[in-house]
């Protein structure tokens, strides 16, 4: 067979049409993908809507109808919109019996920023008679404040007769936030941690029923909370000029933490330690310690008001566990 010699020989350099076209396709994909990429980065981001609490426990034995939606729910949210609602019931009855029987209690609600004292106080105060719960979160102390007893503005604040009051960070500003942040001197600090189990032992005594919770949140956690404030504009209240300073200042926390604990953990006024990177069960724990040292008529069963071991410790259990890791700070939950 004879070869055809009108072919034209193709140069040496020269690709084929076929890879020519294959090139130019590829391209103008990737032209296209970082236009895709571009624009998406220009997109804002989408927050993360959540339902409002008791929404899916209100509902989810309703029936189906055109009218409504069906929305996919963890089974963990249920369960503890369901426990959240029978505690909040208890609250209800254990302040009817507090005020029956002009009873006094105050619990103090201290940790780190984002560790989710505010939320467990909402969740306590929710459905209480406002007339008889009071929510104390005081401001800087002023001019005039700063010259007086260092505990009188608090004091000023202790419950009459029937009244349940709670603190969002209280007299024990003095003991981490202040020293750490530079507010008071040494001396301060020092006299305040000898003074204070002498208060508190005259508040017991004098009939004052007295919790002090701390909320206890790992570092990730935190960071993350904080992360959230930022770009969650109905946590634009939250956002502190001290947030970051707290995650730089881990560790001289973590110190002044240790050395609270051990100085006021006295059995008359003793330290319940909440362990808070979980919110909801955070919540429920510390509802449910709360409950148990009161009697109330009508109370539920101790088994209902069971706490967990690995969320709610002890302040004792606590000042071992840092004596253990207190040379290792990323090992500490808070």
């Amino acid at each position: 067979m004879k070869k055809d010699n009108n072919k034209t020989p193709r140069p040496k350099n020269q690709k084929p049409q076929k890879s020519k076209q294959i090139e130019t396709k590829a391209k103008t994909a990737t032209k296209a993908k970082k236009e895709v990429k571009t624009k998406d980065e220009k997109k804002p981001k989408k927050l993360k809507m959540k339902l409002s609490e008791h929404t899916a426990f209100k509902n989810k034995d309703k029936p189906k109808k055109k009218s409504r939606q069906a929305v996919w729910i963890k089974k963990f949210t249920i369960d503890y919109e369901e426990g959240l609602h029978m505690l909040q019931i208890e609250l209800l009855k254990m302040q009817m019996h507090v005020k029956s029987q002009g009873l006094r209690i105050v619990a103090l609600f201290e940790g780190r920023d984002a560790a989710g004292k505010g939320g467990t106080i909402k969740r306590i105060t929710e459905h209480l008679n406002p007339r008889g719960t009071r929510v104390v979160a005081l401001l800087a102390p002023s001019d005039r404040e700063r010259t007086q007893w260092y505990f009188q503005r608090y004091v000023q604040e202790l419950p009459s007769a029937g009244e349940i009051v709670l603190f969002d960070r209280s007299w024990y500003n003095r003991a981490m936030v202040e020293p750490v942040m530079g507010f008071c001197t040494d001396e301060q600090n020092k006299r305040f941690l000898k003074d204070v189990p002498m208060l508190e032992e005259m508040i017991v005594k004098d009939g004052i029923i007295l919790f002090k919770f701390f909320f206890s949140v790992s570092k990730n956690m935190q960071l993350a909370r904080f992360d959230s404030r930022e770009t969650d504009p109905l946590k634009q209240y939250k956002i502190s000029p001290v947030d970051r300073m707290a995650q730089d200042l881990w560790d001289d926390y973590t110190v002044r933490k240790f050395q609270m604990l051990n100085e006021t953990n006295r059995t008359l006024a003793p330290w319940t330690i909440i362990r808070s990177d979980n919110k909801k069960s955070a919540r429920l724990n510390c509802i449910k310690h709360l409950l148990s040292r009161i009697e109330y008529e009508g109370k539920i069963s101790k088994k209902e008001l069971q706490t967990d071991p690995e969320v709610l410790i002890s302040g004792i259990e606590e000042i071992r566990f840092l004596e253990k890791y207190l040379l290792k700070p990323t090992e500490l939950p808070g």
